[in-house]
């Protein structure tokens, strides 16, 4: 059995990154491009994640990745990522991504998201992190937030598994009455 790992408060292993949007960033429509964002808040959940666990760690999930607002070539990009919940081997991190125009010193949020990581021993097989230590009132609220949010996720799995069970046929084309689609005809029997 190992040993209980010593916990680690949240403001250890708060990271932030900031970039440069360059033009080779933007896509068709001049903006950058979400891929973009979504790999440097990949980096920043790593940082976090690798931080507080002290071991490599992997992405298993991304969940509610929200894009608020557009962010234009030539702006900095913050990213704030925070560890927010501890499981045995994995960590939910939250980020916040800012942008700021530099001419303007106009400043917008951007994007917000969780990243689940989980640490991976020598061996590659899921490792323990040390717990989370809970200093402020924000860390417990993250904390449970985080907690209610995995409870959601489970719930909504279930009942998707339930949808793809059952196929009522009568419940689906009500659901699809007043929606912009059409079922084929082999499908309304």
């Amino acid at each position: 059995m190992t040993a209980l790992l010593p916990a680690k408060p949240a403001n250890f292993s708060r990271v932030t990154m900031t970039e440069l949007m360059i033009p080779s960033y933007a896509n068709f429509g001049g903006k950058i491009h979400g891929g973009i964002l979504l790999s440097l808040m990949d980096k920043v959940a790593y940082a976090a994640a690798s931080k507080h666990s002290g071991a490599y760690c992997v992405t298993v999930s991304v969940d509610t990745v929200d894009f608020l607002q557009p962010v234009e070539v030539g702006e900095l990009v913050s990213l704030k990522a925070s560890v927010n919940h501890v499981g045995t081997s994995s960590m939910i991190i939250g980020i916040k991504v800012i942008s700021e125009n530099v001419k303007t010193g106009v400043v917008k949020h951007t994007n917000t998201c969780y990243f689940t990581m989980v640490a991976k021993g020598e061996d590659d097989k899921p490792t323990p992190v040390p717990p989370l230590l809970l200093e402020t009132r924000t860390d417990v609220r993250r904390f449970v937030e985080a907690i209610k949010r995995k409870s959601y996720k489970k719930e909504y799995g279930t009942m998707l598994q339930k949808i793809k069970q059952t196929w009522d046929q009568e419940a689906i084309s009500s659901l699809l009455r007043d929606q912009r689609c059409e079922l084929a005809p082999e499908l309304r029997r």
